[in-house]
């Protein structure tokens, strides 16, 4: 399990990271959420150990995190750290090497990883002469090989095509399923939303917000919707309801007195049909929107 626990980091009269804890389960995959500036990158950069903080510590399983214990960790920086003008497999191999894994496996894992990803004839190729996204997949089986305790991934689907997001996001499941905690960044908030067992929102360089889904969601506003096959318009005269859009035969309100809801359906079965009456699933956006604003 990996702990971040009042991580501040400054830069002259900057800070860029200010009293920043959370924490990464084993096995779990965690979502780091902010807008740019808002200390997503530093705060990874200290987890790894390229940037030391101010205050606050890095812990993995309930201990003061090691240089050993980072060097077995898979780490995706923003700025992307492979070589142009290198054979991708030489460099796949040597990476894999300084995690502790002998030439050969590390050839075999190199050769399957290229292969799942679609690149299993271009391993003997330079990086340079890859697409971009190809190229993006080969930074991500860097980050893989070797079998690490703990993944850090800064911005991975970045410039990934639908095709290569569903195999990364394979990938990095996979690897959760074996109990290897995943903390990525991404401004992909539908993503996040689709992979991630909880997520951490930054602003301004402090957590605005941390848990699982159900968690920020229960923080914000309860919204219903009824959809009845009649003009929903009377439903704005309904006292102990606050009216947020009627279109149609479609209201979306807040329940103000609990208890209205029950006035609300009876008249709606006096008026016609009702085709939907439930909660409204926030979205992943609009609670970001609403912590950040």
């Amino acid at each position: 399990m990996l702990e971040v626990a009042h991580l501040t980091r400054t830069f002259g009269q900057l800070t860029a990271v200010d009293d920043v804890s959370f924490t990464v389960p084993d096995g779990k995959m965690i979502g780091f959420v902010g807008g740019n500036g808002a200390g997503k990158t530093t705060t990874m950069r200290m987890i790894m150990g390229l940037l030391a903080p101010d205050s606050g510590q890095v812990t993995w399983n309930r201990r003061p995190i090691t240089q050993t214990d980072r060097s077995r960790f898979g780490y995706m920086p923003e700025e992307r750290g492979l070589y142009a003008k290198q054979p991708i497999v030489r460099q796949l191999i040597y990476l894999a090497e300084l995690k502790g894994i002998s030439r050969d496996a590390a050839a075999v894992e190199a050769s399957g990883l290229m292969a799942r990803f679609g690149l299993g004839d271009r391993l003997k190729d330079k990086l340079e002469k890859l697409s971009l996204g190809n190229q993006q997949r080969v930074q991500i089986a860097a980050a893989v090989m070797a079998n690490p305790i703990g993944l850090i991934l800064d911005e991975p689907f970045s410039g990934l095509d639908p095709k290569a997001v569903d195999e990364m996001a394979g990938l990095l499941s996979e690897r959760a399923a074996l109990g290897v905690p995943v903390l990525f960044s991404s401004h992909q908030l539908d993503l996040i939303d689709r992979l991630c067992d909880g997520l951490v929102i930054l602003a301004d360089g402090r957590v605005v917000a941390a848990g699982t889904r159900d968690e920020l969601e229960s923080r914000g506003t309860d919204r219903h919707r009824l959809v009845t096959d009649a003009a929903a318009d009377w439903v704005r005269e309904l006292p102990g309801l606050k009216v947020i859009e009627v279109s149609g035969g479609t209201a979306v309100f807040e329940i103000v007195v609990p208890g209205a809801e029950h006035e609300l359906l009876a008249q709606a079965l006096q008026r016609g049909r009702v085709i939907e009456f439930a909660p409204v699933r926030t979205t992943l956006s609009e609670i970001y929107r609403e912590v950040t604003a």
